[in-house]
């Protein structure tokens, strides 16, 4: 899915004003039996938000200088941006399936300060996110020639952070992060292998594909469950438009797909959109670059040989978490879902029978 705060949404998204900050008739608890909770468009939501937007910024000392814009809106997530004494700010809102991030990037703010976007508030109930404008991201400003140095250096990073984390894993499930773990993804498979409707998008003959592989994840599963890898958080998104530079460091955000698990399985994107922008066939030098600086930061909890294994298991399961997330945001929709993300979840779960990106 894509980024939806802290940064600049750029160019080709929609401009429709979502009005002004301002007051409402009806208080939150009134509105709460009458409007949905991601009914982004209704007028009685947009003045509900905007009003706690402006009360949190005042609060800061940087009230807004004028409308609240809606500068992007998803099925899944809607963002508003809001001009300030102190510059842009961004606020976020996310459907309830995905509510979490709210909570948790606030959380996230407290363990690990400076290696991640701090917000300036937070309603975790409703899953409201307000943060500061971050400036450009990552791939906004590495040159291709710099691509690959780059990235080794972000993910090298974003592992430092993974196992940082792993002591607040606890936290985080009490808090509502969804539990991929890996002995879990099994039982989750089946379930989603259930679903009529999942059936009807797979199709029978990648249904039976599918059913036919899911022995396999199992066994998988059961192997990292048992391979003294911690779990931690899990991006499930990690690109570089997830990332602000930020001098020689990194600060990453956007954990709307997030999810507890195995951490190795943040390669399945990375290395898929590190390999798509660096045009990396699969088996070349710099894929396992890629992987290897990665993995450094695991070093001291298994061999080399050991990690590498874990890191290809991990990018196979991790399609289930993929599906989780989609189902997750495509549930109850605050907008149509467009024909390339309907099917999100079976082609997901279809890509199970593909060999890993590394």
């Amino acid at each position: 899915m894509v980024s939806d705060a802290g940064r600049s949404p750029g160019p080709g998204l929609s401009g429709k004003s979502g009005g002004t900050a301002g007051g409402s008739a009806l208080s939150w608890r009134a509105m709460d039996t009458t409007v949905r909770a991601n009914a982004w468009d209704d007028p009685r939501w947009q003045a509900s938000a905007h009003r706690w937007v402006t009360e949190r910024l005042t609060a800061h000392g940087t009230p807004p200088t004028g409308a609240i814009e809606e500068v992007r809106v998803r099925p899944w997530s809607v963002t508003h941006r809001v001009p300030t004494t102190a510059g842009v700010a961004w606020f976020k809102a996310n459907t309830p399936g995905c509510a979490y991030e709210a909570g948790l990037a606030a959380s996230l703010a407290a363990w690990a300060p400076g290696r991640v976007l701090a917000p300036l508030a937070v309603d975790a109930s409703r899953g409201w996110l307000l943060t500061a404008d971050a400036g450009p991201t990552l791939r906004e400003v590495v040159a291709k020639d710099r691509l690959l140095p780059t990235w080794t250096a972000m993910l090298q990073s974003y592992a430092a952070l993974q196992r940082d984390l792993a002591a607040h894993t606890l936290e985080m499930l009490a808090q509502g992060v969804p539990d991929h773990r890996p002995q879990h993804l099994p039982a989750r498979l089946t379930a989603l292998l259930a679903d009529p409707r999942i059936q009807a998008d797979l199709g029978p003959d990648r249904q039976a594909a599918v059913n036919e592989v899911a022995t396999d994840v199992a066994g998988w599963c059961a192997e990292l469950s048992a391979d003294g890898i911690p779990a931690t958080l899990q991006h499930d998104d990690l690109t570089d438009a997830n990332v602000f530079p930020d001098g020689d460091r990194f600060r990453f955000f956007d954990w709307g797909d997030s999810s507890v698990a195995h951490p190795f399985g943040s390669l399945l994107v990375a290395i898929g959109f590190a390999a798509y922008l660096l045009e990396l066939d699969p088996g070349v030098p710099e894929r396992d670059r890629l992987r290897d600086a990665y993995l450094e930061p695991w070093t001291d909890l298994a061999r080399p040989a050991g990690l590498r294994r874990s890191a290809s298991l991990a990018c196979r399961v991790t399609r289930v978490s993929k599906a989780l997330a989609w189902q997750r945001a495509l549930h109850e929709p605050a907008v149509p879902v467009d024909p390339d993300v309907r099917t999100a979840v079976a082609d997901w779960l279809g890509e199970l029978t593909e060999p890993p990106p590394l």
